[in-house]
């Protein structure tokens, strides 16, 4: 089907990239489409009537990502002229006016400030039968003030801020999204209550740095008091966040995490590199002796917590003993999960110009050194799981094994992967119920739970995934923008997530 017959609701596709930003982003965007009437279009629909693109601009070659995409739908637009194609996010935001140019056959470009914008943008280019690009400078309303269709009925994603004050040179984010604006905590609160009436279970704080939240209106202790906060929010069992900055870690945060029983005991934590000197070249205002001093603590506060980390190998002017610190900082902080990088230009960054970019062959050597070392520390961090009773919040999509192996998955509070056996529950669990049960096997990315449950909750949740009825939450000034389905924690990709 290309277009709506007579009277049909037009049809809608997302495809996102990028951070959890993207990822509740198109949330946000799927909300607008079917509130303005637009039904989404089944998966295995080759050509819905509207196809928006929600790109991030992190990587070197995001731009060829979106532009391979674009090529491969030209021909079925040849075919299908009344379908629209729209082009959102950080990449939008960069090349603007570029993208209609080299894609002609593009309909819409919409920044990362005015999502709202999008079903009329499309209305106009559809009337006018031009394209239409409109990219505004600054976030003129939080997107939490617009609808949002969720992607999961146990677990939401809450913005609390939008943009970021730093100036890390490896990042293009702070130009694309903009200076920080922070939600009133009120708002952020309501949106988290909203969800728990939905039924939802966990949800993650959000913000490009989440430890600096409360700085537009002056209360540097703003983020330990939220978290205090939703620990009173009856039904709400798991609260998380993404992402802190190391330089803005405050003890009254480990002291809220430790103290709020619903915070869960993980924390993700961006490394970025274990040396002084490519941390000052980074222009991370921290050093590894504050990184660990701060985990130290955490670790005091809370013994069982699971902490993980972001680390980019190969920076330019990366010496050989700069990255024996890197492994030195990671044996000494024993991370329970890495997401690891390469270095790769990011186009409009500091970094894409200094001098010392080191050779492809150098970075991957010293990559692969990096995941042994990482993967060594996770399984060994891991395998003292094995006999621990582990609650377990099942999920959607986490175990991409399990209709081979028979096995269902989820969460555990720490954040770590859990495969499991149903046993004489099989086909009474359902995603948003909760578990427990005994590890018996660890892996370097995942335990195993082979063993028969010792316990099964139905929940709200459950019910709602049962029925297949996702939470909606309307435009009610509340949150700020991210992604589909809530990514594995810390977050799927590393992209904006990276601070």
């Amino acid at each position: 089907m290309t277009t709506a017959a007579a009277g049909s609701p037009r049809t809608y596709q997302v495809r996102t990239y990028g951070c959890q930003m993207n990822v509740h982003d198109s949330e946000r965007i799927s909300g607008l489409l079917e509130q303005a009437g637009y039904v989404r279009a089944a998966e295995a629909d080759e050509h819905p009537d509207v196809v928006v693109f929600n790109t991030c601009a992190v990587r070197e070659n995001a731009d060829n990502r979106l532009y391979g995409n674009l090529g491969h739908l030209r021909p079925v637009k040849d075919r299908h002229p009344e379908m629209q194609i729209a082009v959102g996010g950080c990449l939008a935001q960069k090349d603007r006016g570029d993208i209609v140019r080299k894609a002609p056959w593009v309909d819409v470009v919409f920044g990362t400030h005015n999502i709202g914008s999008l079903p009329v943008l499309l209305e106009r280019a559809r009337h006018n039968t031009a394209a239409e690009v409109e990219i505004l400078e600054s976030l003129e309303v939080f997107p939490s003030t617009l609808p949002t269709r969720r992607e999961s009925t146990y677990a939401g994603w809450v913005s609390i801020s939008v943009g970021c004050n730093n100036t890390c040179t490896f990042c293009i984010v702070p130009s694309l999204r903009g200076k920080e604006k922070d939600r009133r905590p009120g708002d952020i609160l309501s949106e988290v209550r909203a969800l728990v009436d939905e039924g939802v279970l966990e949800v993650t704080l959000l913000g490009q740095n989440v430890n600096s939240y409360g700085v537009e209106f002056g209360d540097r202790l703003a983020f330990g008091k939220l978290l205090r906060a939703c620990g009173d929010i009856e039904g709400l069992e798991r609260v998380r966040f993404t992402s802190p900055h190391p330089k803005d870690f405050t003890d009254d945060v480990i002291a809220a995490m430790a103290e709020t029983p619903n915070v869960c005991h993980s924390l993700h934590m961006p490394l970025q590199s274990g040396s002084d000197a490519v941390l000052r070249s980074m222009r991370r205002s921290y050093r590894a002796e504050r990184y660990l001093g701060i985990i130290e603590k955490v670790r005091a506060a809370m013994p069982d917590a699971a902490i993980t980390t972001d680390i980019i190998v190969g920076f330019p002017g990366e010496t050989e003993a700069d990255f024996a610190r890197t492994l030195d900082v990671v044996r000494e902080a024993r991370f329970s999960s890495a997401f690891t990088f390469q270095y790769s230009k990011r186009p409009g960054t500091p970094a894409a110009t200094m001098e010392g970019q080191l050779p492809k062959q150098v970075v991957q050597e010293r990559y692969e050194r990096l995941i042994a070392t990482v993967e060594e520390i996770t399984w060994a961090e891991n395998r003292k799981l094995v006999g621990e009773t582990v609650e377990v919040l099942v999920a959607v999509g986490e175990g991409r094994k399990d209709e081979r192996t028979g096995r269902m998955s989820g969460r555990a509070r720490d954040g770590r992967l859990v495969h499991f056996e149903a046993g004489s529950l099989a086909g009474q669990i359902r995603p948003g119920d909760i578990l427990h049960t005994t590890v018996t096997y660890a892996a370097p990315h995942h335990l195993n739970a082979d063993g028969e449950p010792l316990a099964h909750r139905r929940t709200r949740a459950g019910d709602a995934a049962e029925a297949g009825r996702a939470p909606r939450t309307p435009g009610v000034l509340l949150g700020l923008p991210t992604v589909g389905a809530p990514a594995a924690v810390p977050a799927p990709t590393s992209g904006c997530a990276a601070h």
